[in-house]
């Protein structure tokens, strides 16, 4: 089953650091990329998103409002907000709309957690 990851970043360089990383955990995952808010929720309207990497500070929408919108549209869509902003707050927000917590600079270790329970996830629906 091939499975399409979402990475919605405002920053290209960060696009690429965490689309690194993923490639070095799941190199068969195919990889789709947004650089806003709306561009993302365009992207997940128009093709199957199986996992989205959302990050929390964005201009026109955080990620937080753009992962509570996915929520509401895909119920059990495996979402991270990516964040150098690692304050109790924001970790609470990201919990209470069902997203993991990945910090910033995104790394193969730190991405490894939620990357492995998506992929289970993913498994156990087919």
């Amino acid at each position: 089953m091939a499975v399409t990851i979402l990475i919605v970043d405002d920053s290209k360089l960060a696009r690429i650091v965490a689309g690194k990383a993923l490639t070095e955990l799941q190199p068969d995952w195919q990889r789709v990329e947004a650089s806003s808010a709306a561009q993302g929720l365009e992207i997940v309207a128009s093709q199957q998103i199986d996992v989205a990497l959302i990050d929390f500070n964005m201009t026109e929408k955080d990620g937080l409002a753009l992962a509570a919108e996915l929520r509401a549209l895909h119920p059990d869509l495996p979402i991270a907000i990516i964040t150098a902003n690692i304050q109790d707050e924001v970790i609470a927000r990201a919990r209470e709309v069902g997203a993991a917590f990945v910090p910033k600079p995104v790394t193969t270790e730190g991405l490894q957690g939620f990357i492995s329970g998506a992929a289970l996830r993913l498994r156990s629906r087919t």
